[in-house]
């Protein structure tokens, strides 16, 4: 007869969502709980900051101008929002072998170990697929450094700042031997030649899905650039809290549910791209 012994333990990949040190992670408290049936705010960096030529540098100064004067151009910005995302993980055995803190135990290590790959996919398939510019190229896929190139390129046209590339974990080991990324050692996080961030997410993986969620044709990837992200986390929630309503007297099963909820934002822009990951 086997022993039973405590289950293996896991760590969430270091460079998901959660993880990544280019990452804000907020935890809501009561005080701001309602932070968490989504926020919006206004834009900052994206509106265009422009010079003024010199006007004493004119190479015609006694010229009389032409045409309209030249005025200083004002931008509107935009209200961003970001929606709640719920993840759960639930638990379900026989009531004789599983008492309700063990149900209990075994439902929040699951959402502990899983919850960073459930919120990649959910903010992959919810935001980034959805809002994203294309820059494929007519031509088809690109290389991974091209492509990794291009997505920096289309967010320094819209923002300023540091970005964060999405990537799926299957592409990590092939940006890592073309020299894309390297790890910053002060602070552990992955990062291009030109400073921007890099979330290399399982969830990211699971779907590998195209803007409006197409998913990628055999031996190609999608990655995606966006600004900074700020993440705001909930407690986790365990459902039911008592013994006698986990258990079910119809079918003598135990069931218990954790779940968290998330409000991941960004802003200015979303870019995408297809790369090939064959030779």
């Amino acid at each position: 007869m086997r022993t039973v012994v405590d289950a293996i333990p896991g760590t969430p990949l270091p460079h998901g969502i959660l993880g990544a040190t280019c990452t804000t992670v907020q935890d809501i408290t009561d005080d701001r709980i309602h932070e968490l049936n989504g926020v919006e705010w206004m834009a900052l960096g994206c509106c265009p900051v422009r010079d003024w030529p010199d006007q004493c540098d004119d190479e015609s100064p006694g010229a009389e101008s032409l045409g309209a004067p030249r005025r200083k151009e004002f931008c509107r910005p935009q209200v961003e929002h970001a929606t709640p995302i719920t993840v759960y993980a639930g638990a379900e055995c026989s009531a004789p072998g599983w008492s309700y803190p063990e149900a209990r135990q075994h439902a929040e290590a699951a959402l502990a170990l899983g919850e960073q790959k459930a919120l990649e996919e959910a903010f992959w398939r919810t935001k980034l697929a959805m809002t994203a510019v294309d820059k494929t190229p007519a031509s088809g896929p690109v290389g991974i450094a091209q492509g990794v190139a291009a997505l920096e390129g289309c967010l320094a046209g819209e923002y300023g700042g540091v970005g964060t590339l999405h990537i799926p974990v299957g592409v990590a080991a092939l940006l890592g031997c073309c020299n894309v990324l390297r790890e910053d050692p002060a602070t552990g996080s992955l990062r291009t030649l030109a400073g921007n961030c890099a979330i290399l997410g399982a969830g990211y993986s699971a779907l590998n899905t195209g803007p409006g969620n197409l998913p990628a044709e055999p031996g190609t990837a999608w990655l995606y650039i966006t600004g900074p992200l700020a993440i705001r986390r909930g407690p986790a929630d365990t459902i039911p809290t008592r013994s006698a309503s986990s258990l079910s007297y119809r079918t003598n099963d135990r069931k218990v549910l954790v779940e968290r909820t998330f409000v991941v934002g960004t802003t200015c822009t979303v870019c995408a791209i297809n790369v090939e990951v064959t030779p």
